[in-house]
């Protein structure tokens, strides 16, 4: 959530950061915040005032009663009953206008960062950076979903029977596979000075408006209506959470985690030859990485979180690219993204496989995370990013490790799973 007293400062930098976002209404969305601000502040004021015309009188009253001069002191009790009624009311009128207030604030989305480029569609995004030669397949070469069918290593038949379109098993070797990778982006991440944690993949309403999930996104969650619980479309979630309400000390900085978590998303609306397969599903696994840092050091954090994830796709050997964001395809809270797209040889085309984002203090606003700096609290920045999540990971290998006789594995995983390939 932005900040109320950054709004009221920087009005034109505001409407003009959220035009470039495309958030429609922009200007007027942002006087009606400054008018509700206003009437909120006034309505304070004159609620003050009478609380304290309201104790004045009862101070006189009982000095007029210590007097004997009861009529007078009667006459008083009759006016600050008035004003008692007086202040019921603009305590609820103030209750009113704060909340109108906060459900506009959450509306608004977080301001880019002056380096998102211009743009409204992924279209206008800017490749920053590119690596790794396109493999050239063999004649007969075939796309994932029939080559899980060929080796049968993941049956999405049979998670279509148990659960529902989206919900696939995998089997045998790919199950291991599914398994290397995971041990591989935890030790990885291990190795880059971030704490494994292990977080519910639960997550109650509370967390979910702390990371900007709620009131955004819940046609995206799956929701257990009787507990008020939704399952966690990410584990950025519920880590980012662990620090909500909390003030860190300068000791405890920076904060980084990792976990890894299966992460549900309902994708709704979903269909086409571009969510086949592993492409889009509505649970996978997935290593997230999540750092709190000052302010003044957010964005070296981002770059060296870009690198992790570069590493990574580096040492499993595919072909990938660095997407900066342009303000009209980015998240709705964050400042600044780069997105990761690996190249799959049989489809012929590029798929998404990690965000990694900056959102400075506006989850941190709406989780009250902070710091102390020189007996001042400060809000800290928090970011995260996937490394990796696993599904389009898996398809570029078995699609771009293909041969006549079976399926390489890359080195890399080869000692974590116990086999060099799937024929």
């Amino acid at each position: 959530m932005l900040q109320l007293n950054f709004i009221k400062e920087n009005k034109e930098l505001t409407v003009k950061a959220l035009q470039k976002k495309h958030f429609k209404n922009a200007a007027e969305v942002v006087d009606q915040v400054l008018e509700l601000d206003q009437n909120r502040k006034d309505c304070q004021q004159n609620l003050d005032d009478t609380l304290a015309q309201s104790n004045q009188l009862a101070k006189q009253i009982g000095g007029l009663m210590k007097e004997g001069k009861k009529e007078e002191a009667e006459a008083l009790k009759a006016k600050t009953a008035s004003l008692k009624v007086e202040s019921k009311e603009l305590e609820e009128n103030l209750k009113e206008l704060e909340t109108k207030l906060l459900d506009l604030m959450v509306t608004i989305p977080n301001l880019p960062h002056e380096s998102v480029p211009e743009g409204r569609t992924p279209e206008e995004n800017v490749t920053i950076y590119s690596q790794g030669e396109i493999p050239k397949l063999y004649d007969k070469a075939q796309p994932h979903w029939e080559l899980i069918k060929k080796y049968d290593i993941i049956d999405f038949e049979l998670g279509n029977k148990v659960a529902g379109a989206g919900f696939p098993f995998y089997k045998g070797k790919g199950a291991k596979i599914q398994r290397a990778l995971i041990n591989f982006f935890l030790n990885e991440a291990e190795a880059a000075g971030y704490q494994e944690v292990q977080p519910p993949i639960v997550i109650n309403a509370a967390s979910g408006f702390g990371t900007g999930q709620l009131p955004d996104k819940e046609g995206q969650m799956y929701h257990a209506t009787a507990d008020d619980l939704y399952l966690i479309p990410t584990a950025e979630v519920p880590i980012t959470n662990m620090y909500r309400d909390v003030i860190l000390s300068e000791s405890e900085l920076p904060v980084k985690n990792a976990a890894y978590t299966p992460c549900f998303r309902r994708e709704a609306g979903s269909w086409g030859a571009h969510v086949r397969g592993l492409n889009r599903l509505h649970q996978f696994d997935k290593v997230e990485i999540v750092q709190v840092r000052k302010p003044e050091e957010s964005y070296q954090a981002l770059d060296e979180m870009v690198e992790h994830v570069k590493s990574l796709l580096t040492k499993l050997n595919l072909p990938f690219r660095i997407l900066r964001l342009c303000g009209g395809d980015m998240g709705f809270t964050s400042a600044l993204t780069f997105d990761f797209e690996v190249y799959s040889a049989a489809q012929e085309r590029w798929l998404e496989v990690s965000s990694v984002s900056n959102f400075e203090t506006y989850q941190a606003n709406r989780l009250k995370l902070r710091t102390k700096v020189d007996g001042k609290t400060q809000l800290l920045h928090t970011l995260n990013g996937s490394a990796l999540a696993l599904p389009r990971i898996l398809a570029a290998i078995l699609e771009n490790n293909q041969t006549e006789e079976g399926i390489n594995i890359p080195e890399v995983l080869q000692g974590f799973c116990g086999f060099k390939s799937i024929s």
